[in-house]
């Protein structure tokens, strides 16, 4: 099959959710058609396996200002700005009708499984740059079939491939064989059938994000409920507690996401979870019915019932091993990017705004965008997202001055840190923002904790503005989509 002219193609945009429909947006916004892949059975499908968690964001900072343009027409009215949506709210209520005004330029249960340069592998440089992309896709009636675009968007997210158990970003040994005991999401301890799986149990929570707040404190409302007598979080840190561990608190410029760090402290505090630091695991074994975590200098935890990993996500980045790429070593964001986002670094305040230049790789044309875009690297907000695609679609366009217009002040955050951080003997001391452990130990933190007018009202739950925290979404983080 012959590749038409490059011009007359659209811009492919890989996933329905967030920064993949508010691309689409903007491209209409230049006049350049979008075609918008998505392999779930509805936009926004990752944040639909999400839709019990709140997040942290309101709806003032989650709907994109091109999106919003192209859905006035319809009479369509954003919600309360300073309120709190969950993320079924966010996809019901914004997401779907975004991608119903969409119409036919949105295609569910198209998932992308290759991307390419028409008649050209990764090795082959001749007329490279001008061929169109040609891009994979397999349908979920078993059809595949290669659709051409003159450029691509991928804004997949993370939400498919979560971090393992493993403090060495490898899965622990026995967490396969483990798995009907193991969920890598937060719990909805709605469901009935979910609640009564973790009801009166002992839970470990591995995970030091924003997620794993949210899980805690499920957790500790669970256990003070009349049918959760008994249950208990036993929260593993790699590192020890320190002044940031709650994140930013009542200092946060998200005051739902600071409130949810003190929501979490109080669950520590008034003995509903205890901490243990400087915990790596090594390995999980059986015990009969329960599950012993065995830490890499040869520590064991008592036997816990479940276990609720939340270590973060990673890209994906399979499907895009035919183009040419310039990723960070560490992140896996684009190498432009990693050294504004890097966690070893940076707290998430401090993250420089940025569009199509620090998006950009060797490969002319292809951009990973919003959750994606940060690789490894945590707290990504939804508004970020927004202004990365603003961005891009001005670029394809041709538009470079409103491209490189890139403006976007974020709010400061207390939830940072990565594992570089960890390990860092004294850090702790040193800087008041440390994430370093103390030597390992089990602790249970003070006498109960008065947390104030702001963690009273937390949404339930607290998951990035955009994505789940978990998600590693993060309006804020992370989902895969």
């Amino acid at each position: 099959m012959n590749a038409p002219a490059t011009t007359e193609l659209p811009v492919i945009v890989i996933g329905a959710g967030p920064a993949g429909l508010a691309a689409a947006a903007h491209l209409i916004e230049r006049g350049i058609e979008p075609l918008v892949l998505e392999a779930g059975p509805a936009a926004g499908a990752a944040v639909r396996e999400w839709s019990h968690v709140r997040l942290f964001s309101t709806w003032g900072e989650v709907v994109d200002p091109a999106a919003e343009k192209l859905l006035a027409p319809t009479g369509w009215t954003r919600p309360d700005p300073a309120t709190y949506p969950s993320g079924g709210d966010w996809a019901e209520q914004y997401l779907q009708p975004l991608a119903d005004v969409l119409g036919g330029r949105v295609r569910t249960g198209a998932q992308v499984i290759g991307v390419s340069r028409a008649g050209r592998d990764r090795i082959v440089d001749a007329d490279r740059d001008a061929q169109p992309f040609v891009v994979h896709v397999a349908h979920a009636d078993g059809r595949e079939d290669r659709l051409f675009a003159r450029a691509v968007i991928d804004a997949s997210g993370t939400w498919t491939t979560p971090g393992p158990t493993g403090a060495s970003g490898l899965a622990a040994l026995g967490e396969r064989a483990a798995a009907d005991r193991i969920t890598y999401r937060v719990p909805d301890l709605k469901d009935p059938v979910v609640r009564a799986r973790y009801a009166g149990k002992r839970t470990a929570v591995i995970g030091s994000g924003t997620s794993a707040f949210t899980a805690l404190a499920y957790l500790a409302d669970l256990a003070k409920s009349g049918d959760g007598a008994g249950t208990k979080g036993v929260w593993i840190l790699r590192r020890g507690i320190s002044g940031s561990t709650f994140g930013g608190g009542e200092a946060d410029q998200l005051p739902a996401r600071g409130a949810l760090g003190l929501a979490a402290k109080a669950a520590v505090d008034q003995g509903y979870a205890d901490a243990v630091t400087g915990f790596r695991t090594e390995a999980i074994e059986r015990d009969g019915g329960q599950l012993v975590l065995v830490a890499e200098d040869g520590r064991r935890l008592d036997p816990v019932d479940e276990v609720i990993v939340l270590t973060g996500f990673r890209p994906d980045l399979s499907f895009l091993s035919e183009v040419r790429l310039g990723l960070d070593e560490r992140l896996q964001a684009p190498v432009e990017l990693a050294p504004l986002i890097d966690p070893n670094q940076h707290s998430c305040g401090t993250v420089y705004p940025h569009g199509h230049r620090e998006l950009s790789h060797p490969e002319q044309g292809i951009y990973l965008v919003g959750m994606k875009s940060y690789g490894r690297a945590p707290t990504f907000l939804a508004m970020t997202g927004y202004e990365q695609v603003r961005s891009v679609a001005a670029a394809i366009a041709g538009d470079l001055e409103a491209a490189d217009r890139v403006e976007l002040t974020l709010p400061e955050t207390g939830v940072c840190g990565g594992a570089g951080l960890f390990d860092t003997p004294g850090a702790a001391e040193a800087d008041s923002g440390g994430c370093c452990a103390p030597a390992p130990q089990l602790v249970q933190l003070g006498a109960p904790a008065t947390v104030g007018a702001a963690a009273e009202e937390v949404p339930a739950g607290g998951c990035c503005g955009s994505w789940p925290a978990w998600a590693p979404l993060r309006a804020l983080c992370a989902t895969r989509s």
